[in-house]
């Protein structure tokens, strides 16, 4: 019989200097500027320093609530990197600020490109958030996806409001693993707000995947690529839970066109006067 040779993880990389990309306000929310690779070789910067970090990735729900909740609006504008994770975002950044994003930088996938990139470089990872079983079926498939992916904790949510005590212990817990970025899949707003409450306890970057611990973990189907690509994600997982979703993706997506509207309104208003200024400096 043949055995073949496996390559074992390269020894992770020296940290270079940290720098989180460019951001942008879409309603009052700053929105990242970034691709794939970029954001995952910022989130794997941060990590090899083990000084904190909070990552999260928002669709369109997510940046209405931050642009119309001022407690959360606080707490995701002191966020190191927000990418853009539905098409309408990227789409609103590129209109309102021409930042040329050639494709939106989803959670879920952002999360898998930063597990291979981990397996590689022998980055530990942690995760945390959602149900023991849910939790624990997504440590086992990506231990089967990414086999020697460094899995140094995985636990799941008290699904409670946690105490000074537990969140001092939860810390113990993950500084000591020595992972370098923390998975969190509590869902928006909840995550985020978590990760904001841990960023003086948590060494690792805290990443807010959401949906993504269901995705990856093989309990619920994300839509096609070709859903995704005409912005119709939100679609397919409305139709999977409609009696939770239909008001939520109503409302919100209602108020996304509404704020894109007036944003663009004031952007042209904007430039209108700037152009009668240099004009009237001109004669």
């Amino acid at each position: 019989m043949q055995v073949l040779e496996q390559k074992a993880p390269a020894l992770a990389e020296p940290p270079r200097a940290l720098v989180w990309p460019e951001k942008y306000d879409l309603f009052g929310v700053s929105v990242s500027s970034t691709s794939y690779i970029s954001a995952a070789e910022s989130i794997l910067n941060a990590a090899r320093r083990r000084k904190g970090g909070l990552v999260t990735a928002l669709a369109v729900h997510g940046v209405v609530e931050a642009s119309t909740t001022p407690e959360l609006n606080k707490i995701v504008n002191a966020y190191d990197m927000v990418t853009p994770d539905g098409q309408p975002v990227r789409i609103a950044l590129n209109a309102l600020h021409d930042s040329k994003m050639a494709s939106r930088v989803a959670g879920p996938d952002l999360m898998l490109l930063l597990c291979d990139r981990c397996e590689a470089t022998g980055m530990p990872i942690y995760l945390y958030g959602s149900t023991r079983f849910v939790v624990e079926t997504l440590r086992d498939q990506l231990i089967h996806r990414f086999p020697y992916l460094k899995i140094v904790g995985c636990e799941p949510s008290l699904f409670r409001p946690i105490t000074e005590e537990e969140s001092q212990e939860l810390a113990e817990r993950i500084n000591n693993s020595g992972a370098g970025i923390v998975f969190i899949g509590l869902g928006c707003p909840l995550q985020e707000k978590f990760a904001f409450q841990h960023r003086h306890l948590f060494k690792p970057v805290q990443f807010c995947v959401g949906a993504a611990f269901d995705f990856h973990a093989g309990l619920k189907r994300r839509a096609p690529q070709w859903m995704r690509d005409f912005w119709l994600e939100w679609f397919f997982r409305m139709m999977q839970e409609p009696g939770r979703l239909w008001k939520r993706y109503l409302t919100t997506n209602t108020l996304f066109i509404m704020k894109f509207v007036q944003q663009w309104m004031r952007r042209s208003d904007n430039r209108s006067e700037d152009l009668d200024s240099a004009e009237h400096r001109l004669t």
